[in-house]
């Protein structure tokens, strides 16, 4: 079954090109996972507002499971820690409206 998610980032104070920098590598990698990024924005971060908001897509859990375990990605979380104060990810489902 398609895994379909909604991710919200928050940079770190002063960070948000950095953290935009650490998701190009990481999102890199979704799609040796059976992943792919259906649409990416960045906002302002103003006023308690995300920097960062992904749609992203697996075709099945699997492929999610194996993403979130990748050594590459896992061989990046100081990176991520200094670069993203908050991550909030919630599953969705996706429509063509």
């Amino acid at each position: 079954m398609t895994v379909q998610l909604c991710v919200l980032l928050w940079a770190r104070p002063g960070a948000a090109e950095a953290m935009a920098a650490y998701e190009d590598k990481v999102l890199a990698l979704l799609g040796e996972h059976g992943g792919r990024v259906v649409q990416r924005a960045r906002a302002d971060g103003a006023d308690g507002r995300p920097d960062e908001i992904q749609l992203i897509e697996f075709a099945g859990q699997d492929g999610y499971d194996a993403f979130m375990k990748d050594g590459r990605r896992v061989a990046l979380a100081d990176e991520r820690d200094a670069t993203v104060a908050r991550t909030d990810l919630y599953p969705v489902t996706l429509s063509g409206a």
